[in-house]
């Protein structure tokens, strides 16, 4: 299974089998990771319960910290899983991944009722592994699409939005009828499928023409991207504006219950998560326009999901926040398909790998950082009208 990212040279086919098999498994990756991901609440729930159970102390923030060590590190190492990605190969870093992943999550379930070690199991090794297969399936694309990249990213992305939507019923199926130890080895059994997903990823050879100097493998960092300077610039800007972006998503629901105490606020996270995939495979198609400027349509998201956001707080009426909540998945759908593509655009196929990564990498902080800092504020306010500004 060892292989390299080739360089240029070879044309993309656009099409095909084994293209469309590539797509679909990136789907899968992309849904099977951030499906999980995404949904820890759930787990979240039981954990508390049980540690509760065994008297641990400030349990709500040991079992909260499992799920944001696991998010957090899945960002953080995107850039190894980019060099990895380029100096080992697409098909093994992913198998690594899946490997990693599925050792943390099956260890975990043995582990339920000692939190600390929950912490390098299911955040960390889970983390790592989650990352290592993630970036490698965004990265093949580039290899087997060019004319339609847009809208297949679009696609492959949309995965998470659709496994966010389905997953938490099935964990809440295995909850209720499983301990939450047997509900951990079955929720591992996905991350061995990215194993299996693995060898599908196969870069396409090289034109015979087209030389690989050794030169290239004595740097462990691709240089060449950071000569780019739009792909600086692009890295720099995308973490900054982050800082505020995940905020409406972390404290949507509690808002509702402050602003609308007689409603349901896990209903403006299913119509985040509805319009998400939309738009991700929307904007994905609009993007494949030669005459569009990927970067501009970015931009253009970001500034629609900040005005937006604004209007939330202003707002008197429930259902006009719901269709906020729908424009807001909408463009958020729009940033996230257009992350693969833009850097393919900037830095090329033998860049995007670390390319991908090291934006991943950077955008970790902020997300990280954004929610706790916004709640704070919310502590000395008692309003959510400041943050969400």
């Amino acid at each position: 299974m060892s292989d390299v990212t080739p360089v240029v040279g070879a044309a993309a086919p656009d099409g095909g089998s084994r293209a469309w098999l590539v797509m679909i498994g990136s789907f899968l990756c992309n849904g099977l990771i951030f499906g999980l991901i995404n949904t820890y609440s759930v787990i979240y729930s039981r954990l508390h319960k049980d540690l509760e159970a065994d008297q641990v102390p400030d349990a709500s923030s040991k079992a909260a910290l499992v799920g944001s060590l696991a998010i957090g590190t899945t960002f953080f190492l995107s850039p190894i899983a980019g060099i990895l990605t380029d100096k080992i190969g697409v098909r093994l870093t992913t198998f690594l991944g899946g490997l990693l992943a599925f050792v943390g999550l099956f260890s975990s379930s043995y582990l339920t009722h000692k939190v600390e070690a929950l912490y390098l199991t299911y955040g960390v090794m889970f983390g790592i592994g989650a990352s290592l297969a993630y970036t490698p399936s965004l990265v093949i694309l580039g290899h087997y699409f060019q004319k339609y990249l847009g809208l297949v990213n679009g696609f492959v992305t949309a995965g998470s939005s659709i496994f966010t939507i389905v997953m938490p019923h099935f964990i809440d199926l295995l909850l209720r009828n499983l301990e939450l130890p047997s509900t951990l080895r079955c929720l591992s059994l996905f991350m061995a499928a990215l194993m299996v997903i693995a060898p599908l990823f196969k870069p396409i050879t090289p034109s015979k023409n087209v030389k690989l100097e050794k030169s290239e493998f004595k740097s462990l960092l691709n240089a060449g991207i950071w000569k780019e300077k739009r792909y600086v610039i692009w890295a720099t800007v995308i973490p900054i504006a982050l800082f505020g972006y995940f905020v409406p998503y972390v404290y949507m629901v509690e808002f509702v219950q402050t602003r609308f105490p007689d409603e349901d606020g896990k209903i403006l996270v299913t119509c985040l998560g509805l319009t998400s995939g939309l738009g991700r495979i929307i904007f994905g198609k609009i993007a494949d326009n030669p005459r569009v400027d990927r970067i501009f349509l970015q931009q253009l998201s970001f500034v629609c999901i900040g005005v937006l956001t604004m209007l939330m707080t202003v707002t008197h009426k429930f259902f006009i926040l719901e269709l906020i909540a729908l424009g807001m998945g909408l463009f958020d759908g729009c940033f996230i398909s257009l992350l693969g593509p833009i850097a393919f655009d900037l830095c090329g196929q033998s860049g995007a790998g670390q390319a991908i990564g090291f934006l991943l990498g950077f955008c970790s902080l902020p997300l990280t950082i954004g929610p706790p800092l916004a709640g704070m504020i919310y502590d000395h306010t008692k309003s959510y009208t400041l943050p969400f500004l």
